[in-house]
């Protein structure tokens, strides 16, 4: 079995060789995969805004996606000392600035309960077979997941592939229910 912390410095060296040119033409292909799912009669949908200097997806075309098909779009503000994220409703009016770490976050705005979200697009490092997610390990996105009610539907984006090896899952962690790859949609929910 190997670590998530081996994992994380694996997936993120990989990534970091990734040019801006790939990284577009990847998130357009994962953006496209997006529209054969199933999900695109909810309400409201949690997008992260790209760290860019992660060479994370890119979420532009999502939110493209998203805004056309006329779709109340959250964002999220990490707030660091709870390790929690509060979201608001992504508006014309909502100013965007980038935090100390480099995330993009709205500096004002509607506050969304978590209890209305109904899709959850994630960043992640690695996923496995099971649908268990590797993030950059600060459970953020698992303490919010868990605040979400039970039929959110998660999805992971990813550049990569499903990871063959185990890795340590916690109890605390929440599985996603499908990874879109820009080869492959995987589908982990029963």
């Amino acid at each position: 079995m190997v670590s998530k912390q081996e994992l994380r410095k694996k997936y993120k060296a990989i990534r970091s060789k990734l040019s801006q040119e790939t990284i577009d033409d990847l998130s357009i292909e994962i953006a496209n995969k997006l529209l054969t799912l199933n999900i695109w009669d909810h309400e409201f949908y949690h997008v992260f805004l790209t760290i860019e200097s992660l060479k994370e997806v890119n979420t532009d075309f999502i939110l493209n996606i998203l805004s056309g098909k006329d779709k109340n779009i959250v964002i999220s503000k990490s707030d660091f000392k709870t390790r929690t994220l509060k979201n608001f409703l992504l508006t014309d009016a909502t100013k965007i600035k980038i935090n100390n770490y480099n995330i993009p976050e709205p500096v004002n705005g509607i506050e969304i309960n978590n209890s209305k979200i109904d899709v959850v697009f994630l960043p992640l490092l690695a996923f496995d077979k099971k649908g268990n997610r590797i993030g950059y390990g600060k459970g953020f996105y698992d303490n919010f997941l868990a605040s979400c009610k039970p039929e959110t539907i998660k999805i992971g984006l990813s550049f990569f592939n499903v990871e063959e090896e185990d890795f340590p899952v916690l109890d605390s962690d929440i599985a996603i229910d499908y990874c879109v790859t820009p080869e492959k949609i995987y589908t982990f929910k029963l």
